[in-house]
């Protein structure tokens, strides 16, 4: 077999309940007959699994090209002797799914964690938590030395013993720690005594109450190990205590690569009076903002709602155009998007500031106006958007996120809640991006039963199946129909081009005169009854004939919209 052939193959192989390609369904039906005769049908996942340690024991070859190995959760829980017989063979392998079990030293699963500690030593991610801090302290001692992604949480562990583990990995990008509240601020100080705390690309910090921003800065911002500013893209800080929103600026102004930030915290109180510098990156891309608060104010109280504050100090970094790189925001406000368009009002066909001329003391009736004031000076820098923002807000009793595009201004000087650069309506917002970003476009019709009917168009702006629509108005008009309306030319409903945009002939249902949407008497037709366009529908009018000539003469115009 050709070895790129075997490469694409093997190289990441994943096993699930479905086969995903065509033979599909036959191994459905051979699966069925099966259990039929059988009183137990084996589980599909486990069945190819012992089949994929079959084939990998008898080629060496195939084992030696495996990288990834995924596994459904059922299958990894349920089958961990099989799981171990497939990665004894695997010596190149990078990453697995393991049962829940390995990473608290489970001894169901030691038999796997054997396995995978004598014959994967190029393991790439990790994960330990509460009762695997001896299996933590075994990355010391050389094990894994190329892992990139690891996960502690839950551990009993201290700073100085963290410190010596991080610094065996030489490898390591990603760091992610929840709930160990045994660190400190301690973790990132420069010690003689022990290593220093590795640069990473990713940094994940949850639910550890004794660490500060004031730790946090001097680690990023370290002059001995001016890496560690330069390689941090990617910084998240989820309910931590001792870090609120009004430390933010200072982290951000401490990594100067950052690229994403995610903040996520329940707040309690608002914003102290003071002011506070804005949050000013020239490289954030991506922002979380997630607050979130459990107190509610009363209902006839002066008292908001903490987070208030919090999202207003948002906004007024973003008006202050101090993240000129962001593109994407995520925030637990529903009216997030709609805050972003209060700026201050300014004057009714005003012109821009660059547009307007100096004042000449001799034209002006200000007496306080001197000759040395009339000369121009350099315009401020306008506040505002500059580049297109999407906003992603979601409300706390909503499971999707809801999208809103915010546009800059048109012209200098303009806020952007200019007409034309709001953000999308919330009916289109709803949709999401995915439904294409645009609302339905459609006509409305009358369906000869004093109703209406939306007709879809189609991209040449002609309304699709129109023939069959207008045959039904056609025998809907009685003599009482809306003869006086406005009418659109096109879309075929017969042959003079003549069809009500809105229309609902209310007459009887074989008349011949008087509806909108029935036959003219020029034709010289009279409508018989049981003929509807393509449809044969008993109690409606319009001929053949007349359909005939409304398919050639119904082709030039467009019905409203």
């Amino acid at each position: 077999m050709n070895t790129k052939l075997i490469t694409h193959r093997y190289g990441s192989v994943r096993i699930d309940a479905v086969h995903y390609c065509e033979l599909e369904e036959v191994l459905c039906e051979r699966r069925r007959q099966r259990s039929r005769k059988q009183s137990n049908s084996a589980d599909p996942p486990s069945i190819r699994l012992q089949l994929f340690t079959r084939t990998i024991w008898e080629s060496r070859q195939l084992a030696q090209v495996v990288h990834l190995l995924k596994l459904p959760y059922m299958t990894r829980e349920s089958c961990k002797a099989e799981l171990a017989r497939a990665v004894s063979v695997l010596p190149n392998l990078l990453y697995v799914d393991l049962p829940e079990g390995f990473f608290t030293n489970d001894p169901l699963c030691l038999a796997l964690r054997q396995e995978l500690q004598a014959s994967c030593p190029e393991i790439r991610k990790m994960k330990y938590e509460s009762g695997s801090e001896q299996s933590l302290e075994l990355l010391a001692n050389g094990l894994w030395p190329n892992i990139e992604v690891l996960e502690l949480a839950h551990l009993a562990v201290e700073p100085s013993a963290l410190r010596i583990v991080l610094a065996s990995l030489t490898a390591l990008r990603e760091l992610k720690i929840t709930d160990i509240p045994t660190l400190d601020d301690s973790v990132f100080h420069t010690s003689p005594a022990f290593p220093p705390f590795p640069a990473l690309q990713k940094l994940s910090l949850a639910r550890i109450p004794r660490i500060t921003h004031t730790g946090l800065i001097e680690y990023i911002s370290n002059p001995q190990d001016p890496f560690i500013r330069d390689a941090l893209t990617n910084l998240s800080l989820i309910h931590m205590p001792s870090i609120s929103t009004a430390n933010l600026h200072a982290i951000l102004s401490s990594a100067p690569r950052l690229k994403t930030l995610t903040f996520e915290s329940n707040i309690t109180r608002s914003l102290p009076l003071e002011p506070i510098p804005p949050l000013s990156s020239r490289t954030l891309q991506t922002l979380y903002f997630e607050l979130t608060s459990d107190t509610t104010p009363p209902q006839h109280s002066l008292l908001k709602d903490p987070t208030d504050s919090h999202y207003a100090y948002l906004t007024t970094s973003l008006h202050a155009n101090a993240l000129p790189t962001l593109r994407k925001l995520y925030v637990r406000s529903p009216t997030f998007a709609d805050s972003l368009l209060l700026t201050p009002p300014i004057r009714p066909f005003a012109a821009s500031e660059q547009q307007q001329p100096p004042l000449n003391p001799r034209h002006s009736n200000n007496p306080f106006l001197s000759s040395s004031s009339s000369s121009t000076t350099p315009a401020p820098p306008s506040a505002g958007f500059s580049h297109p923002l999407e906003v992603y807000s979601k409300g706390l009793d909503e499971l999707d996120w809801v999208y809103t595009s915010v546009a800059p201004p048109s012209a200098p000087g303009r806020p952007s809640s200019r007409s034309g650069d709001r953000p999308l309506s919330s009916f289109t917002a709803q949709l999401g991006p995915q439904w294409g970003g645009d609302a339905r476009k459609s006509v409305v019709v009358g369906n000869g039963f004093g109703g209406f009917l939306a007709v879809p168009l189609d991209e040449a702006g002609g309304a699709a199946g129109l023939a069959g629509v207008g045959g039904v108005g056609g025998g809907a008009g009685g003599a009482g129909g809306w003869a006086g309306r406005p009418s659109s030319s096109g879309g075929g409903g017969y042959g003079a081009n003549r069809m009500s945009s809105v229309s609902s002939g209310s007459g009887g249902s074989g008349g011949s005169g008087g509806g909108l949407l029935s036959p003219p008497a020029v034709f010289g037709h009279r409508p018989r009854t049981g003929s509807l366009g393509r449809f044969n529908l008993p109690g409606f009018g319009g001929g053949e004939g007349v359909k005939e000539k409304l398919d050639k003469r119904a082709t030039r115009a467009d019905l409203w919209r």
